[in-house]
């Protein structure tokens, strides 16, 4: 996948929120950190098609992981809004990718050049390199 030289990287999951710059070419990323968020996870609206008893009782829905999801995406919504952000791909696990598309602002979806639906957040940074390029 293309993951043009200068974007962001953010890397979202249940409990980590990592921001990454690529600094290599567009087929050849090369990761920094950039940041490293911390968020208020408050919006417990996230996830409420995913609150049936029996995905609970599995275990497979948790609010406060999809509520942290959520306040990613706030938080990028708020640099897209003020033109901190240029270009960003977004790497999440595919249930936080799921709650976050679902609270995108358009300025944010229009400066997205590639989602990638893994979990990868607490990959060494080779590995997320690796499958940025192999997407």
């Amino acid at each position: 996948m293309k993951c043009p030289h200068q974007a962001l990287v953010a890397l979202v999951d249940g409990e980590r929120f990592l921001l990454m710059r690529n600094v290599g070419q567009i087929f050849e990323p090369k990761l920094e950190k950039v940041a490293e968020p911390e968020l208020d996870p408050t919006n417990f609206s996230a996830g409420v098609d995913h609150q049936d008893k029996i995905s609970q009782r599995h275990g497979r829905t948790d609010l406060n992981e999809l509520a942290h999801g959520a306040a990613a995406t706030e938080w990028l919504n708020n640099q897209a809004k003020t033109g901190k952000i240029d270009q960003i791909m977004i790497i999440a696990d595919p249930k936080t990718l799921g709650e976050m598309r679902r609270h995108y602002h358009k300025e944010l979806e229009s400066r997205i050049c590639g989602e990638i639906a893994k979990e990868l957040a607490t990959e060494p940074t080779a590995t997320i390199e690796k499958s940025i390029a192999s997407a």
